[in-house]
């Protein structure tokens, strides 16, 4: 206290006929060069100058775990949306035209309009129907579509993901194209024999009987998503139709555009431009429920952590109390020295402040490099503990998604800094209204 009181005494005591203290206290700008050097002098350890004080150190440490929680966990719920968004639809299309009252036997001129309507890059008749598939070794459910072969090396999530075989000659030598999840379960290779079962073949007197065909494997594909590359298996478009009974039509045509987030408008050209009744649907229709359950948990993860983030803020309000108790003796002496109610409850806003700063600045620090290098952070530990964090099987994904949000990131630096400023109005206010008679009495 000693080292306050030449302070104040040195301002007091300048030249002649100077204000007094009390005035000069009362007359200085809010925030003012005393309040933020005694705010800094209360955060800093006894023994050390460099270090925080026990009190401020906990309070940073957990208020920068929950901001670094928070960043990280954000940034993989971004990295997962993002990651289902463009693999759904990189293998799924974009829009979704299927036939109304009568069959698409039309559909080769209905493709050539739908690729005609400004923002659609690409547009192809399917055969789609579910099946069972199996191998010597093992059997399966499959959703079996019928392709052409120059449709299916243009769709983006076959195109270049091809790990074994050649999707060439694809129309010619009739066979089948895999996911790699799926070639694992029936334990095939390229050039082995699998055989497809629908419950709908050929009709005779004694009813419809199921059909059951082999064909040769003729490429596997990783698209990246699980569920995709388990569970869709390509045939040519002429073998898909006549092992399905469709000889002449086809059941959906998909189709991709420029711009997925601006579906809209040419949804409106389609149907200005395609006089047939067709039922018209989406990738957000197709996958809505999927997506809403995934930004639910994304709000509910980010009230969690937000939540962590408050009750680390609830330190500073726990060590604040203990700084005012600990410094009253210091309060009352400046409130008799003339400092003002306003310049206390100033100072230990401050040190309240400073406290939720550096532990924003910190968790952020250690929050950014840790969301951009998850990856790879992910696979040393499991190839050195030899784990399986993020398993494939459950999370759908075969790597770690994460994409860090700067929007985001400053937001959860503004919550913090606001929740910190929160938590230091009570103490400050008691710092204030602390009578420095009583408090000195008791010394």
């Amino acid at each position: 206290m000693t080292q306050f009181t030449s302070f104040f005494s040195r301002r007091g005591g300048e030249a002649e006929g100077s204000p007094s203290v009390g005035a000069d206290s009362a007359g200085a700008p809010p925030f003012g060069a005393y309040e933020r050097m005694l705010a800094l002098r209360y955060l800093r350890s006894r023994h050390s100058r460099w270090l925080p004080s026990a009190i401020a150190g906990l309070s940073i440490t957990g208020i920068a775990v929950g901001v670094m929680a928070l960043i990280v966990v954000m940034s993989v719920m971004n990295g997962m949306r993002d990651e289902m968004i463009s693999k759904l639809i990189g293998v799924n299309g974009h829009i979704f035209v299927q036939p109304i009252d009568t069959p698409l036997t039309d559909y080769r001129a209905l493709t050539d309009q739908l690729q005609k309507v400004p923002g659609v890059t690409l547009a192809f008749p399917m055969v789609e129907n579910a099946a069972g598939i199996s191998s010597p070794q093992q059997q399966t459910g499959a959703l079996v579509r019928g392709v052409a072969e120059s449709d299916l090396k243009r769709l983006p999530g076959i195109n270049g993901n091809v790990k074994q075989g050649t999707l060439e000659h694809f129309d010619d030598d009739v066979g089948v194209v895999l996911g790699q999840r799926m070639a694992e379960v029936l334990g095939v290779q390229v050039g082995d024999k699998v055989s497809i079962l629908t419950a709908r073949g050929a009709q005779t007197p004694f009813g419809v009987t199921p059909r059951l065909k082999a064909y040769p494997v003729k490429a596997i594909f990783q698209s990246g998503l699980f569920d995709f590359d388990q569970l869709i298996v390509f045939l040519p478009l002429a073998e898909a139709q006549a092992f399905f009974d469709r000889p002449n039509d086809v059941n959906i045509i998909e189709g991709f555009v420029a711009h997925p987030d601006k579906v809209d408008d040419v949804r409106a050209e389609i149907v200005q431009q395609i006089a047939r009744p067709i039922m018209l649907t989406d990738w957000r229709q197709r996958y809505r429920s999927f997506f809403d359950v995934l930004k639910v948990e994304s709000d509910a993860i980010f009230l969690i952590l937000a939540i962590i983030v408050a009750v680390a803020s609830l330190l500073i309000v726990q060590g604040l109390i203990l700084l005012v108790k600990d410094k009253g003796r210091d309060i009352a002496i400046l409130r008799t020295m003339g400092a003002t109610r306003g310049s206390i409850l100033r100072i230990f806003i401050l040190t309240g402040l400073a406290i939720g700063a550096v532990g924003a600045l910190l968790g952020t620090a250690l929050g950014v490099p840790l969301a951009l290098r998850l990856e790879d952070i992910r696979s040393f530990v499991n190839r050195v503990f030899d784990l399986n964090l993020f398993p494939a099987d459950i999370y759908h994904l075969s790597q770690l998604p994460s994409s860090l949000d700067p929007h985001e990131v400053i937001g959860v630096a503004v919550m913090t800094l606001c929740l910190s400023f929160l938590a230091t109005l009570y103490p400050a206010w008691r710092a204030a209204r602390l009578d420095p008679v009583e408090a000195l009495r008791h010394e």
